[in-house]
């Protein structure tokens, strides 16, 4: 269901973008938790370690202890507003551009729609297309999650007047240089493992066997969303490093912070000061958001696709009729 399929022909363009922008949403409120945890880890100058003189989080058990004690049951859902247009608009651009990218290939080239070569390929530039769209709304994203008590944002319209007022347009855009070379091969292997698991599920599973469809589809779903994030996680933390800049003051109670001048310049301040190491902060929380919330998102997708096609089926017209 994932990509044109010449024989199904079932899903429109508009409908992919409605599918996607519905999973994007159902996915945001079941995962907020795991991603306000991944960002704290991300943008902790310390070592992740309770050895660490001065390190506010350890690990994903203590930290979800420290953040509930301090600020609440909240505080898991910092940002969720911003986070939910995030999510729905990248899943309505990302779905729906992935469906024209690879209708386009079928159509234009010679290649195979369901290639997972195509699917690499269409799924990264379809990413790239979405990240552009909603970076703005993943920079105040990461500015809610990121901040600590007492808010220095009190609500989105008030994060968007400050920020422009006090750092100008292009702060919308902090990031997006890593986020753009990370989002492709993030999203084309996202894609392209899904594809690949996809076909490997078919060839293992025997036909009298495939009832559990949609458990196929999140199992695959989180095995490439595991995948795909391991291969290109420090790019991810580069991108939130770079996203706080010049909000540093809001970043005090959470221990040292850091300014960036660039990509480069956070390379080398982050190899120096934290070691190799440092470019993997995080990971633990954010391979289980990986995991889950790729999982969900193709799980959801592909149930919604399937509810529309059984909507515009000849027997539902015909059960409605009667």
């Amino acid at each position: 269901m994932v990509g044109y399929d010449p024989e199904a022909k079932c899903v429109s363009t508009a409908e992919a973008a409605a599918a996607g922008s519905a999973s994007g949403f159902v996915t945001r409120v079941l995962v907020s938790p795991l991603d306000v945890i991944k960002i704290r880890f991300q943008l902790q100058i310390e070592q992740l370690s309770s050895r660490s003189p001065g390190a506010k989080y350890h690990g994903i058990l203590q930290a979800v202890q420290r953040i509930f004690q301090e600020e609440g049951l909240r505080a898991f859902w910092k940002g969720h507003v911003p986070a939910q247009f995030l999510s729905v608009g990248y899943g309505a651009v990302q779905f729906m551009a992935f469906e024209s990218l690879t209708k386009m290939v079928h159509n234009v080239t010679p290649y195979n729609a369901r290639n997972s070569f195509v699917h690499f390929v269409c799924g990264g530039l379809a990413a790239c297309t979405a990240t552009v769209a909603v970076q703005p709304v993943d920079t105040l994203r990461t500015r809610f999650a990121a901040q600590g008590e007492p808010k220095i944002y009190r609500s989105l319209h008030h994060a968007v007047v400050t920020m422009y007022q006090t750092e100008g347009p292009r702060t919308f855009y902090r990031g997006l240089t890593p986020t753009i070379i990370a989002i492709f091969p993030y999203a084309g292997l996202q894609f392209s493992f899904y594809n690949i698991l996809q076909q490997f599920s078919e060839w293992v599973i025997p036909a009298e066997g495939k009832k559990g469809g949609n458990v196929k589809n999140l199992v695959c779903g989180s095995c490439a969303g595991i995948l795909s994030k391991t291969l290109t996680y420090p790019f991810d933390l580069f991108k939130k490093r770079l996203q706080v800049g010049g909000f540093e003051h809001a970043r005090a109670a959470f221990g040292q912070v850091r300014m960036y001048r660039g990509l480069l310049d956070c390379i080398r301040q982050i190899m120096r000061e934290e070691g190799p190491g440092g470019f993997f902060k995080g990971l633990s929380p954010s391979l289980l958001k990986a995991a889950v919330s790729t999982g969900l998102i193709f799980f959801w997708y592909e149930l919604f696709c399937s509810l529309l096609c059984a909507l515009k089926s000849p027997d539902s017209t015909a059960r409605k009729e009667g």
